[in-house]
């Protein structure tokens, strides 16, 4: 992909903030997903709710939808987007010592909600970093992902 071809660029290859104006106002979805690995018991106060600084997914659930919120402020060229419904799922693996976390963002926009969906699972796995560093600092992120978005001009997307 040239840089004409990145959206975010304009014919000088400066950078600068897309214009939807012309763009159908539509109902758009993305979910994203990723993930968290860590020491056994760090596992274990997690899911035995005895962390130290207290409910950590309930927190990371939290944060994850406070993030999807304000990615405009965090990201230069995304457009600010009044969100309609925000999701945030945390599920255990534990034989792999794993917590998945799926975020999925709505709303009735004229942009997609793709980088929304993506701020808020990172944020969501950095919160149970930071609740639970104190005794598991080799936790490691990753498979961060968008998987499927709907709506907009491109249509429907899932990842294969």
């Amino acid at each position: 992909m040239t840089r004409a071809q990145l959206t975010h660029f304009d014919a000088q290859g400066q950078a600068h903030m897309v214009d939807v104006a012309a763009k159908d106002v539509t109902h758009r979805i993305a979910r994203a997903t990723g993930q968290i690995q860590m020491l056994p018991a760090t596992l274990a106060l997690i899911t035995s709710g005895t962390a130290k600084k207290g409910d950590v997914l309930g927190i990371a659930r939290i944060a994850a939808i406070q993030a999807s919120k304000r990615t405009a402020d965090l990201i230069p060229l995304c457009h600010p987007l009044p969100l309609t419904r925000v999701s945030v799922e945390f599920k255990v693996d534990a034989p792999n010592n794993i917590v998945n976390c799926s975020a999925q963002v709505e709303t009735l926009g004229r942009t997609g909600v793709e980088m929304e969906a993506l701020t808020a699972v990172q944020i969501g796995l950095l919160t149970i970093y930071d609740m639970c560093k104190a005794v598991d600092r080799g936790m490691v992120m990753g498979q961060i992902r968008v998987v499927e978005k709907h709506g907009g001009k491109s249509g429907d997307w899932s990842a294969p």
